[in-house]
């Protein structure tokens, strides 16, 4: 049987009122009764129940975080942040893996919502209005991270992906290609295909440059669809010089899929990718990237939901981090 708060009161001689605030951190208990009562707890094995405990302080000391997948080193990066940051604050994290399916991230708000957890973490794709509600809905705080909901009503931490592709794609226009293709993500995903698009339309519209649908290619975030998007690209009828691809793993593929058709990068095609993953310095050549701090956005935005859950003061709540462009060697913008 699980050793409870009664035995160790009577294996102390004190009351459970006094286990309790000795096991709560309540600094009225005597030096020597703390003494014997952890004393008491080493011997028994006591562990504390952090159920009942919750219910009687209304907090169980417990975040969820739902990513969509829990294998990606962009999201294992984010989530990094986030645990180091909850265990500065003491709080457990209860980690989800959604699979970027409508129906399963639905099911894991309400399943972590039963577990009475005191805030949620939330990384995915498109936010529709059912995710909305279901945020506002929400007993306990919901922070976004490297998402975005499209009315900016729920609290967020991200990058700014549209001036990011744009500074990107600029800086290839400013190099002297004049046709870049580019590998997006779906664009009902408003980070990395909406957003994302949207700045590599508008820096075309700035530099007075042709936009030519023919030259993006979709693809679904993997390695695979990087290779598929290039054989695309390249039988464009004016194949672009330089590509710009909406995260770092399809970038890989691009890169790999240039090189099996003879096209040598960056000296007959440039590639950027996003995100700057471990990935990025793994290919040869090594891949110039947008910098996107996962690891920073997965700690302030835990921190923000900390302020949230303890009814701190919030200033921002939709916090925009810096980006810049690493530059590597699978373009000449250096």
């Amino acid at each position: 049987m699980n050793t409870t708060i009664y035995d160790v009161a009577r294996e102390a001689g004190v009351s459970m009122a006094t286990v309790s605030r000795v096991v709560n951190g309540n600094p009225n208990v005597k030096p020597a009764t703390r003494k014997k009562v952890l004393d008491a707890i080493e011997r028994l094995g006591y562990r504390p129940n952090a159920v009942a405990r919750g219910l009687a302080s209304k907090k169980t000391t417990t975040v969820g975080v739902i990513i969509p997948d829990i294998s990606s080193i962009f999201f294992a990066e984010l989530a990094r942040g986030i645990e180091d940051i909850a265990t500065m604050y003491k709080y457990n994290i209860i980690l989800c893996n959604s699979d970027q399916n409508k129906e399963k991230e639905i099911h894991l708000i309400n399943t972590l919502l039963e577990k009475q957890v005191d805030g949620i973490l939330f990384m995915g794709g498109e936010i529709t209005e059912e995710h909305v509600e279901q945020f506002k809905r929400s007993p306990v705080p919901v922070v976004l991270a490297a998402t975005l909901d499209e009315q900016r009503e729920i609290p967020s931490v991200n990058i700014d992906y549209y001036q990011a592709a744009f500074d990107a794609v600029t800086e290839l226009m400013d190099a002297g290609h004049n046709k870049v293709g580019m590998v997006s993500g779906s664009l009902e995903d408003p980070v990395n295909g909406f957003q994302k698009f949207s700045g590599y339309k508008k820096a075309h519209e700035e530099k007075e440059k042709e936009f030519d649908e023919g030259l993006v290619a979709v693809g679904d975030y993997t390695y695979d669809s990087g290779i598929e998007a290039v054989q695309r690209l390249m039988d464009h009828a004016e194949p672009p010089t330089a590509i710009f691809a909406a995260t770092d793993e399809m970038a890989l593929g691009v890169i790999h899929g240039l090189q099996d058709k003879g096209i040598n990068v960056p000296e007959d095609v440039e590639v950027v990718g996003f995100d700057n993953t471990r990935l990025s310095t793994m290919v040869r050549p090594t891949l110039t990237t947008v910098v996107q701090p996962m690891y920073d956005i997965g700690a302030v935005s835990m921190r923000l939901l900390t302020k949230y859950m303890n009814k701190e003061e919030v200033s921002d709540e939709v916090v925009v981090l810096p980006h810049r462009l690493e530059y590597r060697d699978s373009t000449k913008l250096l």
